[in-house]
């Protein structure tokens, strides 16, 4: 129940600054409901009036003032209320497919802004896969539902409803005879309903799970060939399939079942009608021609009352599935926000310091990863930050720009703890460069520019040639205009790292971030990356993390850390005197290099 009135309120969110164009489509689907219930009505009297005619017109008294006028009569106006419908529903069914694309399009979108608001703990949590299937899967069944299910459900709705109406104003013992086996059908209906709905639910958690899986495996797929794990990865992915392929079969399968069974059971009770019908008619001894129209009538009406019974439950998986993803959408709607601290200070370049103090921090409660950590860099100066894996190094740095918030101590900038000033200010102010570069579809020029669109073509070349990559674009036939893509890698992993810097000189910060720039690249480029280096850092304050001691060897301050405490402090030199965990760091990359 709490994840259905989760799923309703999202949809009223979506649904309801389009309330003018749902009344209208209500409106229609309610006529054309109303025009499909009335018609039979003149069905039936057309029935009524050629049987008089043909009564009239037998008998040789009669049969010079027989008159097909009233049949032809009712015969019109039965066509027109079926084509009264027709049009009904096409206008129905127009507006809502319109605001049901407009809708789905406000989700898409908001979803997406939401993503870049979030904090940055829900994506190390959350693998790739199941953040696109909110995106094709989840938002697609709701598209889906709203262009089908929904239309549906309010016309086949209002058409019960109205039968229900006309059949007791025509005639109450017919009417309960064919209303007679409902409750039957609900209680067949509900039991199957509930068995699916776990099922749907299932299946589309497992849906997003193999997702993600698919999206991990094609991410590492170069890692999976070279190792030769290629019948592993399969195996992994055929377990996760199975998963799938169980929970859609038995959702499927329950909520198919209740088509065909509503569909039995209306056959059933039309036999019912006709032959309880008949019956009635013939003893109350009523007129023989009104009684076969009374009962084409009823016939027509028992068919009209199951179609909107057999259409809700052909619809429910779909329904279902929708209300699944609006559930899932709005959990992500509730995830916790960036604080981006709208009335906070806005942050001044750095006149003095940049300092960790007394940092505490855990990623999980109860697991924390730094213990204390007092660090300080000076205006203009590099602190190095060095230490074996899992000690805490790209921990810290993430505490800089508020990736994460530390558990107690504080972040500070010129004194100011960073969770005083406004998350922009903060970020405009400080540059990274990963370990990992990322280069986004698009020219060359697009991805140098990246921080700062309007800067001119002669400062993007100029950036480019401090980092030590201008010469490489001038060699490609359309230089800075040649396109960049997933499909179309042109770039070594250092070539990616040198544009990556590029970008970060043409967006100037204040305060300079290196994540292990050198750790995933050959001897010539690491040369090629220290020189774009050198040119990023003159000047600026900046923090280093690196495994290749080498490169930080004229810092001005390095610490050491060790299982998240900084156990060792100084310059290259001082470090290499107390012969303590840097000595036996360096001095052993120093013999495998």
């Amino acid at each position: 129940m709490k994840d259905l009135k989760k799923a309703c309120r999202y949809f009223y969110k979506y649904l309801s600054p389009y309330w003018k164009a749902s009344a209208v489509m209500v409106i229609s689907t309610i006529a054309a409901a109303f025009f499909q219930v009335i018609a039979p009505v003149y069905m039936g009297n057309a029935v009524t009036e050629l049987g008089k005619y043909l009564a009239q017109y037998m008998d040789p008294k009669t049969r010079a003032t027989a008159s097909m006028a009233s049949f032809y009569q009712a015969l019109f106006l039965m066509g027109a209320f079926f084509l009264a419908n027709a049009i009904a529903q096409y206008i129905s069914w127009m507006i809502m497919s319109r605001f049901a694309a407009d809708a789905t399009n406000g989700m898409r979108k908001n979803l997406f802004a939401k993503l870049q608001r979030m904090k940055i703990k829900y994506f190390d949590t959350h693998q790739d896969g199941k953040l696109l299937s909110l995106f094709t899967s989840d938002i697609d069944n709701i598209l889906n539902a709203l262009n089908n299910a929904i239309f549906e459900l309010i016309s086949q709705g209002a058409l019960f409803i109205g039968v229900i109406i006309v059949m007791f104003s025509i005639n109450v013992k017919l009417a309960l005879l064919t209303m007679a086996s409902t409750p039957v059908v609900i209680l067949i209906a509900l039991i199957i309903m509930n068995k699916a709905r776990k099922y749907l639910d299932a299946q589309q958690d497992e849906i997003s799970n193999l997702n993600g899986y698919v999206n991990e495996q094609i991410n590492g797929e170069q890692v999976i060939l070279s190792n030769g794990l290629q019948q592993e990865s399969i195996a992994g992915f055929d377990k996760q399939n199975q998963k799938v392929k169980e929970t859609m079969f038995r959702g499927q399968f329950y909520s198919g079942l209740l088509f065909p069974l509503m569909q039995g059971l209306s056959l059933l009770n039309l036999a019912i009608v006709i032959v309880g019908g008949t019956w009635m008619v013939a003893d109350s001894q009523m007129n023989t021609a009104v009684g076969l129209g009374l009962i084409v009538m009823f016939v027509q009406y028992s068919q009209t009352y199951f179609q909107p019974l057999t259409q809700l439950t052909s619809i429910y998986s779909m329904i279902q599935l929708a209300l699944t993803g609006a559930r899932r959408l709005a959990e992500v709607e509730e995830q916790p926000e960036e604080d981006t601290v709208p009335n906070g200070q806005v942050m001044q370049p750095v006149k003095e310091r940049v300092s960790l103090e007394d940092v505490h921090f855990s990623y999980n409660k109860g697991k924390e990863i730094l213990h204390g950590i007092d660090l300080s860099v000076a205006k203009g100066q590099m602190l190095a930050l060095v230490g074996p894996t899992g000690s805490g190094k790209t921990t810290t740095m993430n505490l800089f720009n508020r990736f994460y918030d530390v558990d107690s101590g504080a972040v500070k900038f010129d004194g100011l703890d960073v969770r005083t000033l406004t998350l922009g200010s903060l970020r405009q102010h400080i540059g990274i460069v990963l370990q990992d570069s990322v280069l986004f579809t698009g020219t060359i020029a697009d991805n140098i520019k990246y921080g700062r669109p309007d800067a001119s073509e002669a400062e993007m070349i100029e950036a480019a040639k401090q980092a030590q990559i201008h010469d490489f674009i001038s060699t490609l036939p359309a230089g800075y205009a040649t396109q960049i893509s997933e499909e179309h890698a042109l770039f070594s992993t250092g070539q990616k790292q040198l544009i990556s810097i590029a970008r970060t000189l043409l967006s100037d910060p204040d305060f300079l971030i290196l994540d292990e720039a050198t750790s995933n690249v050959d001897t010539v480029t690491e040369e090629k990356i220290q020189k774009a280096m050198d040119a990023v850092l003159a000047g600026r304050t900046s923090f280093v993390i690196a495994h290749r001691l080498k490169t930080i060897i004229n810092a001005d301050e390095i610490a050491v850390l060790k299982d998240g405490y900084v156990i060792e402090q100084g310059s290259h030199e001082e470090l290499l005197q107390k012969q303590g965990f840097y000595y036996e760091l360096y001095t052993n990359q120093m013999v495998l290099d």
